[in-house]
């Protein structure tokens, strides 16, 4: 038995032993944020063995959701819970409330299950800003008050991304230890990528920027290289390599969806909130997206986000069709 490479694998950084790190740096801190977070990661674990069993999509949509409602009504540390699957926001029964306000799709991108596509947990954070009966107007906050954000992708490997505020750290499920490992420290979107990913087929409903924006990454007028097309389907496996590579990840408004198809409390304000702590940026055709004040819990809005020069590459598009 090699007792040196055991004992280095006790000294490594769980996200566990983050999160308290992190904590300690609040000495009016109470621990209620890092069981909050603990009762969310174990949420992931299960879910991530419920999908490497291959169950099928109904039956791991519903599970999922269970799992996630129950994890964090547990954690004696929520009050509201807003769920894709869930038509009305949960209010969580008084003796069990905390200061929290979860957001979240238990399973994004579940309708690739059954081909073996990456699909992931996406989650955001509010705080309760005072103590008062909770209403949806706690939740129906811009994605700038968030306290925290992330995801949780199920693919080749378990990969937590998370944000409270300071960055972002992607963590990976070890299964010999059960825990989430620290692999991806201080992640950094690069300045200008060279990947762009859209779904094409819905172009010939796209709006004036969007289309010369595409054209653009395939025909570019100032001599540099095409960008490659990667485009998976699946919102969480997309952003993830957008966030770790580079370009520009699209899901515009168009003649079809004219608010665009993704949410924005538990789609596109986590991704968004991700991406502009690693550098990025996130714009939504009008506005910064975290800026966005959402009126529905269920509320839709297109949404452009990536690597900083890429998505301001497309914010002057849409300056230029506003003075024509």
């Amino acid at each position: 038995m090699d007792h040196a490479a055991d004992a280095h694998r006790t000294d490594l950084m769980t996200i566990t032993r983050f999160v308290l790190n992190e904590q300690s740096k609040y000495p009016e801190s109470r621990g209620d944020f890092t069981i909050l977070l603990s009762h969310i990661v174990l949420g992931c674990k299960f879910v991530c063995t419920a999908v490497n069993k291959g169950e099928d999509q109904k039956k791991l949509d519903v599970l999922s959701n269970e799992v996630f409602i129950k994890a964090l009504v547990s954690s004696g540390r929520t009050c509201i819970l807003v769920s894709e699957e869930d038509e009305e926001a949960t209010f969580v029964e008084p003796a069990k409330r905390g200061k929290y306000c979860v957001v979240f799709d238990p399973l994004d991108g579940s309708s690739n299950i059954d081909c073996g596509v990456s699909i992931g947990t996406i989650f955001g954070i509010y705080m309760m800003k005072d103590v008062h009966e909770p209403t949806l107007d706690d939740v129906l906050q811009p994605g700038k008050n968030m306290l925290a954000a992330g995801y949780c992708m199920y693919g080749s490997s378990c990969t937590l991304v998370l944000s409270t505020g300071k960055g972002v750290n992607g963590f990976t499920l070890d299964p010999s230890l059960g825990e989430f490992i620290l692999t991806h420290p201080d992640i950094k979107i690069p300045k200008k990528g060279k990947i762009y990913s859209v779904n094409e087929g819905n172009a010939k409903n796209w709006d004036g920027p969007t289309s010369k924006y595409v054209e653009s990454c395939k025909f570019p007028k100032d001599g540099s290289s095409p960008k490659s097309l990667r485009y998976i389907g699946s919102m969480v496996a997309d952003v993830h390599r957008t966030l770790l590579y580079g370009g520009i990840f699209l899901y515009p408004a168009d003649k079809k969806s004219p608010n665009g198809k993704l949410r924005v409390l538990y789609e596109v304000f986590p991704m968004s909130f991700l991406m502009e702590q690693a550098g990025g940026q996130a714009f939504t055709g009008k506005e910064r997206a975290l800026d966005l004040v959402p009126t529905k819990i269920h509320e839709r809005a297109p949404i452009f986000l990536g690597s900083y020069d890429d998505v301001e590459e497309i914010k002057r598009l849409y300056a230029a069709e506003e003075k024509n």
